[in-house]
Formats: C-alpha cells, structure tokens, sequence
C-alpha cells in the first residue's frame, strides 16, 4: 500500500514537471541557468587563452615530436632522450603565461601551511625567505639523488644499445632505471617548489573573488526566483566556509592523509546546522545543486575523447564494462537481500560507487529525484571510503609488487574522487599515475549515460501504473537537463582538441582554457556545493536510513565487488588480451 501511495507521489510530480515545460524554462529552471553560467566561463577562457598561445609554441613542439619520434625508432622502450624531448613540449602551458599566472593568483583558494593558519592567507618577506631556506637542503639532496640515477640510468641504456636492443634482460634493466630516474625528477620537481616562496596577501583576491561569484550566481537566482539581492546578502557567509574547508585542506598533515576540502566543506556545514543551525538569511544561498550543476558542465569539458583514445580498448574495457555491472549488481543487492526502504538512497549509493563518486550522484539522485539527506549520505560514505582507499591502495600494489600499470587501472576503476585517483597514481610512479587518471576520465563520461539510463528506469519501473507505457516525454522531464550542458562541453571540447592536435591541444586548451580558467572555477563551485550539504542537512533527518548499517553494508560490499572485478578486468585486458599496449605505456 505504502508502494502504491510512493508510486502515486511520484507520477504526480512527474505530471507536475509537464505541465511547467514551458519555454521559459530555459531562464526559470536550475539546469538550464547551469548551462548556461558554464558555457559562459567556457566562452570567456577561450577568449583568454586561444588569441594568446605561448610564445614559440609550434617551434618547440615540432623539435620535441621530432626527436622522439626518431628515439621510438630506436629502442623498443621510452628513451632518456625522449623523456627529455617530451619534457620540453610539455612545459609549453598556457598555464605559464604572465595573464594566465595573474588569473590563479586571484583565484587561489588557500596557500599551503604547517602551524601557523595565517600563512594561508598572508606571508611576509622574511617567512617566505626563510621557508626557502628551510627548503633548500631538501631540494639539493633530491637533485643529487636525480642527477644519480640519471646517470645510471644512461649507463643502463648505454649498455642496452650496446646489444642493439635486442637483449629483453637489458632492455626492462634500462626501462626500470629510466622509471626510477623519472621518479626522482619529480620528487626534486615537488622539492623545487617549496623554494620558490614568494610573499604574498591572499585576502584582497579572496574578497574580490566572492563578490564575482556572488554577482555571477545571483544573475541565475533573479531570473529563477526573483532572489537575486537575498542571494548576495547570504552568499558571504557560504564562502566564508568554503575558504576555511580549502584551509584545513592546505594543511601539511592534512594534505598527508588526503583529507580534502570535501570533507571539511561538510562537516563544518554539519556542525553550524546541528548545533546553533544554519541562520534562516543564509538559506537563498544553499543552494547545493545550483551550484554542483554549473561545475559538472564545466566538468564536461575536461573529459576529452583524444585522451581516452590514448590507452585503448582495454581501459574502456574496465570503465565502461565493469561499472555498469557493479552499479545494477549493488543496486539489486540492495533491494533484494539488504531489503533497503529507499530505492533512491539504494540507487544513489550505487552510482556514487561505481561510476566517480559525488558527480555521479548528483546526477543520479536527479534523474531518480532522491532526497537531500539521502544525496549527503551517499557523498559522505564515499568522502570516507575515498580517504581510506587512496592511502591504502597504493600500498599493497608496492607491497605485492603489482605491476604499476595494473595498479594504476586498479585505482583509477576504484577509487571514486578524480583527485584521489591521481594523488594514488603519482605516489607509485608516471606510468600508474598515467593510467589511473585515464582510466578515471574514461569513466566519468558515463556520467551522462548512467542519468539517462536511471531516468528511463525510474520511468518504467516505479512512476507509471501498471500496464502504462512510459512516453518520451516522461523520460525528458525526468532527465536531469545539466547533464546536456556536460555532454555537448565534453564533445564541443574534444572536437577542438582533435583539430588542434594532441600537443598544440594540450598547451592552449588543457593546459589553458580548462587547467588556467574553468577548472579554478570548478573546484570553487563543487566546494560551495559542498557546504550547502552541510548547511542544509540535520542528522535528524538522517538518523532512520542508518537503521541496521545498510547503507554502510551496501556501500562496502559494493565497493569489495568493485575492487575484485575491476582487478580481474584490468589484467585481463592490459597483460592478457592487450600486453602490447601496456608494454607502450
């Protein structure tokens, strides 16, 4: 009865939605004004940084491609001169011109601190000599450890030409140096860093940047709701946490642990509403999916088909086959053996650990219309599951000695933050930070794919009486409209990545357009989205879904089956199936 009565409810608000499909819609609905705000900031980073591309920047990357062309010729593994040469191309970016540097200082979140918070914000001359004085001997001893194994390296790939590079032994002993030469040079890369402080006063970018995100969102909220001065008046006090949760992120143990701004975006939002609660005023701000909306449009336009295309069939093999199967398995546990009461939270869960965590759950809770509290549960068992799993996960590929392209599909499969995954692959080395990221980029293009899926479902299974067909448009209405914005940014943007090429690609759109401007946008969007979460939840509301652990017990056996078949998949396709494309990577 209970069923009949949630089904009625359902069709009722899906009868609703079409009565209010109108065109204006598309200036008084949330998913619309998504698209738009992201096609915006897409539009204005191509402006910055197409007209402006780095000086000498196809000189350079012709000289680079030459010379590793001629290096894959010779050896049957990625030479110490091809690394070079790649190197040179790589570090034409967008990103290092003078306008794209001024861009991320005003955009900067929180700076890096030890023990003193004020460093986050502010750092005097004298602090920023003496940070890299402290640094210095660091960074010495690295550039000594990676000027020693250069030389090793060369003397292993010295004695591998030597036998013409016909000696398997003496080709993996070069490939393993050349490995643990690259290695060094990024520890010495991340040591060099820390003695290139500079002094610096956050606080004048900070404020200036919150009044531009007020002034960009409340455009969207008069147009919806005639809010658009409540907004502003509110917004500060949404900010204001989401620049503390990116300072308990920019913490060095923090930073240690991967304990990230997520997760503090919450949980401060969870204690300000559990506690003295979130004052009334703030409200027109929380404004969770507004704002998680407009980032995964502009996530969109990172997930570039050329990149996916670059490790081949088999890590397609392990996004897009073992995903679909761990989602509708999980998702069936739960309603039959787990007997979960919420098909919502139960499908919500599902996504969320199978395809890439928080973006796919926003877009599976809208499409299967689930509650608030039920989408901050699912966030929050993955937040946990994400810190745990990137911590552990590298550890026992290094402690069974598991091929690091192994490793890296493993985790990249897996582990559900983007983030996470490349922290993950950049501990064990380039190759498992490679495939890692790929592998989790080729996944988050089912993002789309999984909302509409769930839509039609929801259609059919629960939101029409029995005997009546599901239409068209009820699946329309259904579908989560922001996920289009996703869709045509990720096709607009690799159709241009195409034309370009890989290299010119790289320098002015990946790292340019996307790296320099939207994706500075994006990590501010999701971590606004983040504290509305924590500002709109009281565990109150949530106390009944945690009866009897399922939603824990569905999210751990989820995710074990995860970790079993992705492993299985991986090494099927990369050393069985495929072994001359991992051999390649």
């Amino acid at each position: 009865m209970a069923d009949n009565t949630e089904k009625k409810s359902d069709a009722s608000e899906v009868i609703t939605d079409k009565a209010e499909g109108k065109l204006s819609d598309l200036w008084k609905k949330e998913d619309y004004w998504a698209i738009w705000l992201g096609f915006v900031l897409l539009a204005v980073g191509m402006v910055i940084f197409l007209p402006r591309p780095p000086e000498k920047m196809h000189e350079t990357i012709a000289a680079a491609e030459k010379t590793m062309q001629e290096q894959a010729a010779m050896a049957p593994f990625k030479t110490i001169e091809w690394h070079k040469a790649n190197d040179a191309k790589a570090k034409i970016k967008g990103t290092d011109q003078s306008y794209a540097k001024k861009i991320k200082t005003f955009m900067t979140k929180a700076h890096g601190w030890k023990t003193n918070p004020s460093n986050a914000f502010i750092m005097s001359k004298e602090e920023a000599e003496a940070k890299n004085v402290a640094g210095m001997a660091k960074y010495e001893a690295a550039l000594a450890t990676e000027q020693e194994l250069l030389t090793a390296a060369e003397s292993a790939q010295v004695t591998a030409a030597a036998a013409g590079f016909q000696d398997p032994a003496l080709n993996a002993a070069a490939k393993d140096a050349i490995s643990d030469w690259r290695g060094a040079k990024r520890q010495a890369s991340g040591a060099k860093k820390k003695i290139s402080a500079k002094p610096y006063n956050q606080l004048p970018y900070l404020i200036g940047l919150g009044i531009v995100l007020a002034l960009f969102f409340s455009i969207g909220m008069q147009f919806m709701s005639g809010s658009g001065m409540a907004f502003i008046k509110a917004f500060g006090f949404v900010f204001v946490i989401a620049v503390l949760a990116y300072v308990m992120e920019s913490q060095a143990t923090m930073k240690e642990y991967g304990i990230g701004y997520a997760a503090w975006a919450i949980l401060i939002g969870l204690i300000i509403s559990n506690t003295v609660g979130t004052p009334k005023w703030v409200m027109p701000a929380v404004q969770t999916e507004y704002y998680i909306k407009t980032g995964l449009v502009l996530l969109g336009a990172e997930i570039l088909f050329g990149k996916i295309l670059s490790i081949g069939i088999p890590g397609i093999f392990v996004a897009w086959v073992v995903t679909p199967i761990v989602l509708i398995t999980t998702f069936i546990f739960g309603q039959k053996v787990l007997k979960m009461p919420s098909k919502t939270l139960n499908m919500t869960i599902s996504a969320d650990m199978s395809v890439c965590g928080v973006s796919a759950a926003i877009a599976t809770a809208a499409a299967c219309r689930a509650k608030k509290e039920e989408l901050t549960l699912a966030i929050g068992l993955s937040l946990v599951f994400t810190s745990v799993m990137m911590i552990i996960m590298p550890m026992v590929i290094k402690a069974t000695g598991m091929d690091h392209v192994l490793g890296g599909a493993w985790m990249g499969g897996t582990i559900d933050a983007t983030g996470a995954v490349a922290a993950a692959g950049a501990f064990l080395s380039e190759r498992a930070l490679y495939v890692a990221a790929t592998i989790k980029m080729i996944q988050n293009v089912l993002i789309g794919v999984i909302a509409f899926g769930v839509a039609v479902y929801w259609c059919a299974k629960y939101e029409c009486e029995p005997g009546q067909r599901v239409s068209a448009m009820e699946i329309w209405y259904r579908f989560p409209k922001f996920v289009i914005g996703f869709m045509v940014a990720s096709i607009f943007f690799s159709m241009m990545y195409g034309v370009m090429g890989e290299s010119v690609g790289y320098a002015v759109l990946d790292h340019g357009v996307l790296r320099g401007f939207s994706r500075l946008f994006r990590g501010w969007f999701f971590c606004l989205a983040f504290v509305s979460i924590g500002l709109a939840t009281n565990f109150r509301e949530l106390k009944h879904h945690f009866a009897g652990g399922k939603p824990l017990i569905l999210y751990a056996c989820g995710q074990t089956l995860n970790l079993c078949l992705t492993l299985i998949m991986a090494y099927i396709m990369f050393f069985l199936v495929f072994p001359e494309i991992t051999a390649g990577i």
